[in-house]
């Protein structure tokens, strides 16, 4: 849920031609798709270890993140801490682009209709967003987390498109795509607001306490300062951190429920909010 919600979007001043403006868009759609696909590839093995643990699959429930760290090598090698990266990737610049036009479009509308604008403007703007991203690519991380669910010799799914007409024809068509987006949608709230108010607090807080050592001048106005790019890297993991521990029982949540077809005990995984509160 940590890479869904992107409450501020692009915040560099646009060229004023046409041409040189469409670069922009293309060149940080292309640099920002990169850099996250760079970035799920070398947290995956974690997060693949997340989705085993989180849904308690028998091969690797009685152990600790240390332990399935070392046993999935082992028992799947090294390349098992990729199940599912392939459609990760695929997600990425799909999510981006939608993210990235949605964010627009929404700040001229919240603007134009409800009059607001400065941080409150772009936290909707940048929440409405990611909530509308992740309705639009949310099939993609239904698969994605049952390729990363399954362990090798015990297969369900051969691969992306076989996983996708599987849960088509055996799961209710299109809505068998869209199990656990409720609890995904209600988190993303709770994780923008708790991220973006951490990460104000500690940039005010240390601009005011430690100007000189935390700050710089800005590029676009010397009068004002900045966090250094390595302090303001630091806020924002810890503003991360901070927001996904708070919303993560909505986190297990989802991933149950994406998983509930093939858990032992998918009943149970139906209802989300019965399933929250036995946790």
């Amino acid at each position: 849920m940590a890479t869904e919600v992107a409450a501020a979007g692009p915040s560099a001043r646009l060229p004023s031609s046409p041409a040189r403006r469409d670069f922009y868009w293309l060149r940080s759609f292309v640099a920002g798709g990169v850099a996250g696909c760079c970035a799920k590839t070398t947290i995956a093995p974690l997060d693949r270890v997340k989705i085993l643990l989180q849904a308690h699959n028998h091969h690797y429930k009685h152990l600790g993140v240390l332990s399935t760290l070392c046993a999935v090598p082992k028992k799947e090698g090294y390349l098992g801490f990729y199940r599912g990266n392939g459609a990760m990737m695929i997600r990425i610049f799909p999510y981006g682009a939608i993210q990235f036009t949605a964010f627009s479009q929404y700040k001229k509308m919240i603007k134009k209709k409800l009059g607001i604008s400065g941080h409150v403007h772009r936290l909707m703007a940048g929440s409405m967003a990611g909530i509308t991203a992740v309705i639009c690519t949310y099939p993609l991380d239904m698969v994605r987390a049952r390729l990363a669910f399954q362990v090798k010799g015990d297969h369900k799914y051969t691969g992306i498109i076989h996983a996708f007409k599987t849960i088509y024809t055996k799961e209710g068509g299109m809505q068998g795509f869209y199990r656990g987006l409720m609890p995904t949608v209600v988190g993303m709230a709770p994780y923008a607001g708790f991220s973006f108010f951490t990460f104000g607090t500690l940039k005010s807080v240390g601009l005011a306490q430690a100007p000189t050592l935390l700050g710089t001048p800005s590029l676009d106005n010397p009068d004002v300062l900045v966090l250094k790019t390595h302090v303001n890297l630091l806020c924002g993991g810890i503003a991360g951190a901070i927001a996904q521990t708070i919303s993560y029982p909505l986190d297990v949540t989802r991933r149950r429920m994406q998983l509930g077809a093939v858990l032992p005990d998918s009943e149970k995984c139906l209802q989300w909010p019965s399933l929250l509160t036995n946790l």
